[in-house]
């Protein structure tokens, strides 16, 4: 029986949008221990959804205690291709509920957007598969396993564990991760490469206790200042990181238009660009360190007093072809050179991911281009690198080697995924869920060997 794909996506999205409406009003937090019990029900309600498809599911976790992940599969043709798809149940904190313009949990419409935390990042993917399994009911043109995990939001801990354990039921020719984004409104994408991520503690420390800054000023020097030559040294006058020995490589030719550039990234009027090397480049596939943290003094009701120590965290992307090691020895190394006046360093490193790089050719990225293309009216996707870190994908393309990991996702350059108002652009979700459809048809279509 041939499926009638544009006809069924018609009839199956209002009730897609409901369910995804009753997942988004599940606060599953994975980073708040105080609501545990609202991940464990967000699980129960994704495998209760695929359960009613027909799936076998279960509620998986590494061991006791761990995070809950789902499973679910379903048969398709004897002789077809296994087709894993990927999303998370778990989402980010919602934070100052003041900051939002409706409430974090209840799914809103305004214009065309559905807010809400996980409306897009990544209720919304796991939405997106279970459209294009009610497209299809059951008659599916691949077999199909689900994969729904619940602690991306706190760096997946416990996957490598999980895809040890349950390889078995998770293996695929093809594996479709729905935790990234397209280029813009109109304009898909397929992810193909996304920066690895170092993140580092460095203290510097030049006191064994706290002194008058009267005193002793001009001839000890102080922490704080000490630290801030430290951080300085990072990246030399035209913004470009310092550290030696770190890769850069090159970028996709896509043009980022300066007031689409302005708009998405927030930046004050009147700011230069750091860095060299086209926009992407320096986005995607070249070095950058930011400093998201720093311990000192408050400037309101500060002292006159030298402080013993000051510390700050580093947060390095590292460029697709390199690796979590010799970034942490690149950048221990220049800290160590670049520490002045004999100060103690002490570096710890927090945690690291590694970067991906994709190689995006054969038959399943054929048939996703395809599938993109039809989706969208005819517009090819774009082969786009993202700037941030899904290390788990590195993981998989480990633990599968032999399959094909495709990228994609339901975000929009304006999404604002972890920020106060996520929102889910609608006409472009239901594209998505669409593309997925047409995936896997042209995905059951591949000779079988």
């Amino acid at each position: 029986m041939t499926v009638d794909i544009s006809a069924r996506l018609a009839e199956v999205m209002p009730g897609i949008r409901r369910d995804l409406e009753d997942l988004v009003r599940i606060q599953s937090v994975s980073a708040d221990p105080a609501r545990a019990g609202e991940v464990e029900r967000s699980a129960e309600a994704t495998r209760d959804l695929f359960a009613a498809e027909g799936f076998e599911t279960e509620i998986v976790r590494a061991h006791d205690g761990a995070p809950p992940a789902v499973i679910a599969r379903k048969a398709g043709p004897e002789g077809a291709p296994t087709v894993l798809l990927y999303a998370h149940h778990d989402v980010q904190p919602e934070n100052d509920h003041a900051d939002w313009d409706s409430p974090p949990w209840e799914p809103t419409e305004r214009g065309d957007r559905l807010y809400g935390r996980g409306a897009a990042d990544d209720k919304a993917g796991i939405a997106a598969h279970l459209g294009a399994v009610r497209i299809f009911g059951d008659d599916l043109p691949v077999n199909l396993v689900m994969f729904i995990e619940g602690e991306e939001e706190v760096g997946s801990d416990t996957l490598v564990e999980l895809l040890e354990t349950y390889k078995d039921r998770l293996e695929a020719d093809v594996i479709v991760i729905a935790d990234s984004g397209n280029w813009d409104i109109g304009e898909p994408a397929l992810t193909t490469s996304l920066r690895g991520l170092v993140r580092m503690d460095v203290e510097v420390r030049t006191l064994t206790h706290a002194v008058h800054s009267g005193m002793w000023g001009g001839l000890v020097p102080d922490s704080i200042m000490t630290l801030s030559r430290v951080i300085a040294s990072l990246n030399d006058d035209a913004g470009d990181v310092a550290v030696e020995g770190l890769h850069s490589g090159p970028a996709a030719d896509v043009d980022y238009p300066e007031a689409r550039l302005r708009a998405e990234s927030g930046a004050a009027e009147g700011i230069e660009w750091i860095g060299s090397g086209s926009v992407v480049e320096r986005l995607w596939t070249k070095p950058s360190i930011s400093i998201t943290g720093l311990d000192a003094p408050k400037v309101e009701g500060a002292s006159n007093t030298l402080v013993p120590a000051a510390r700050c965290r580093i947060s390095m992307r590292i460029a697709p072809g390199d690796t979590t090691a010799n970034a942490v020895q690149c950048l221990q190394a220049h800290l160590e050179k670049h520490t002045p006046w004999g100060a103690t360093l002490t570096t710890t490193v927090v945690d690291t991911g590694e970067a991906t790089q994709i190689d995006a050719s054969g038959p399943a990225y054929d048939a996703a281009r395809a599938a993109f293309a039809e989706a969208w009216d005819g517009t090819a996707p774009v082969d786009m690198g993202v700037g941030g870190s899904i290390p788990f994908i590195a993981e998989f393309l480990e633990a599968f080697p032999q399959a094909s990991v495709l990228v994609t996702g339901v975000e929009d350059p304006d999404t604002r995924a972890h920020g106060a108002n996520e929102g889910l652009h609608l006409a472009e979700f239901e594209k998505v869920v669409k593309a997925e459809a047409l995936l896997l048809r042209n995905l059951g279509e591949l000779p079988r060997s």
